[in-house]
Formats: C-alpha cells, sequence, structure tokens
C-alpha cells in the first residue's frame, strides 16, 4: 500500500479521536445553528460549498510566498511578507467554512477531517509565526517557519483531497439519480392521505410523495447534502426539512431554503390518472 495512504488509513481507523472529535462538533454544530450562518458557511446561496473555494486563497499565497523565500533573492522579500500576511487572513474564513462542513461528518471521514483541520491550523501557525519573525528582522527564522508551515499545509491538503475524492464527502449525492422521463405509475391515488409522506420507486430512482388537498408533490427521497432519508423528514410551510443535517427544501421546485445542502433537490411533475400517481422528471 502507498505509504500516504497506509496512514490515511490508519486515521481513518484511529476510533481514539472519537471522543474529541465529537465533543469539538457538538461545539461547532451549535455555533453554525442560525440560519443565516449556516447558509453563509455552506455556501447555499453559491450554489457550491464554499470551503473549497476558499482554500485557493491561502493555499495559492503561502505557495507562492515559500517559492519566493525559496529563489526569489532580497527584491522579493516584500513581496512574500505580503503573501504570508494574505494567507493568514484568508485561513481564518477557510477554516470556519472547513469546521461547519466537518461538523456534519461522522466516522471514518470525522477522523481524517479532524486531523486535516489540526495540520492546517499547524499551518496557521507556523505562518503567523514566521510573519512575526520577519516583522522582528529575523528573516531566517521567518523562512524556515514558512518552509516548515508549507509541508503540514501539503499534508493537509492530502487529506482534504481524500475527504472529497475518497470518501465523497460534500459532494451532491443525487448526481447520478435520474429518474425518468416518461410519465410512469408509482403508487395508487387512494394510498396517498392528505398530508402524508410516502417514498415510491420510480425506474432507478426512490421519490418523496407528499399530498396537500388535491395537489401532490415529487422530491427524490436522498437529501442531496449527505443522502439523508427525506422521507423520513418533518413538513412545515411547504417545505421538507432532512433529518439528519437540517437541510431545507421547497416542496413544489426542490429550492433549498437552508443548508447546509448547496444543490437544489432534484423534483419531479406529479399527476393522478386513472386511480394511480404517475412521477416524470422535470424537462
Amino acid at each position: 500500500m502507498n505509504p500516504l495512504h497506509a496512514l490515511v488509513d490508519a486515521i481513518e481507523h484511529f476510533d481514539r479521536l472519537d471522543g474529541v472529535a465529537s465533543a469539538i462538533s457538538t461545539v461547532v454544530g451549535k455555533a453554525v445553528r442560525p440560519r443565516a450562518v449556516r447558509n453563509t458557511l455552506s455556501g447555499t446561496s453559491l450554489g457550491h460549498p464554499l470551503h473549497p473555494v476558499l482554500t485557493d486563497f491561502p493555499i495559492g499565497a503561502w505557495t507562492m510566498a515559500t517559492l519566493l523565500d525559496a529563489v526569489g533573492g532580497p527584491v522579493s522579500e516584500p513581496a512574500a511578507d505580503i503573501l504570508v500576511a494574505a494567507g493568514i487572513a484568508t485561513a481564518v474564513p477557510t477554516a470556519a467554512a472547513g469546521l461547519n462542513d466537518w461538523s456534519d461528518t461522522q466516522g471514518k471521514s470525522r477522523r481524517v477531517g479532524l486531523v486535516h483541520a489540526v495540520a492546517n491550523g499547524t499551518a496557521l501557525c507556523l505562518f503567523s509565526s514566521s510573519a512575526v519573525a520577519r516583522a522582528c528582522g529575523n528573516r531566517p527564522a521567518g523562512k524556515v517557519l514558512g518552509l516548515a508551515g508549507f509541508g503540514v499545509l501539503m499534508f493537509g491538503g492530502f487529506l482534504g483531497g481524500h475527504l472529497v475524492f475518497g470518501n465523497a464527502v460534500n459532494v451532491n449525492k443525487t448526481a447520478a439519480r435520474t429518474g425518468p422521463r416518461q410519465w410512469t405509475p408509482v403508487l395508487a391515488e387512494s394510498e396517498l392521505a392528505d398530508g402524508a409522506l410516502r417514498k415510491v420507486d420510480a425506474g432507478k430512482v426512490s421519490v418523496l410523495l407528499y399530498r396537500s388537498g388535491s395537489g401532490i408533490q415529487a422530491l427524490d427521497s436522498v437529501c442531496s447534502h449527505m443522502g439523508g432519508p427525506l422521507d423520513e423528514g418533518t413538513i412545515a410551510d411547504g417545505c421538507v426539512t432532512c433529518p439528519w443535517h437540517g437541510s431545507t427544501f421547497r416542496l413544489d421546485d426542490g429550492h433549498i431554503v437552508r443548508g447546509p445542502a448547496t444543490t437544489p433537490q432534484p423534483s419531479y411533475e406529479a399527476r393522478t390518472n386513472e386511480g394511480q400517481i404517475e412521477v416524470r422528471r422535470r424537462a
């Protein structure tokens, strides 16, 4: 096994991290509970998770600062100092968005995410110390601290990549779920009471049905955020709320009302025909 992969595998199975991870996650969860905070840090209105967008700023700034320290010479020292400071400034909101996303994870992803956060936090401390050393005129120490910070940052970045591409954390869980284009019978009309939720099969996907009076609304039953069961969610004000992390979607079109989801829920047209409820994917 590749040594890095072996290390990640060891982290994933190191369950002694669970206690501290659970305690930190509880604190973070309370901090991001307000709707405006949750939507902002999740990237809900952006339509894309915010954390991976922000990571480009500190990683880019610190990478270029390290490069200038290594080969730029005296003429590049002011630019390197500015880049170190820019990385520090942008690392703070990046960390906040990352903690928001991490608070929704469980098991091995939570363990890897905790080590990822510790690595990036260590890199921030090292670059902050580097900035202080530079400001005090001790440039050699500043360069050494910056180089150490860059090394830790690369390890943290590797773990972040593993979370997304290895564990599929915070990716759209409905991306590969494609319902029927043609009207497809899914349930007898008499089996869906007013105000009731039902999970039914429509082709290769499962769909959530909700009846309000004579109207029937249909959404994909798997939450786009982390794959939660929307059929076990709660209904209020024309919306369904996922029981796992609280993502809230409008029943009529799947629009996100509250994060952490960043991808709207796939919605379906629904009708009754000869005593059967039929659905089809919206064009």
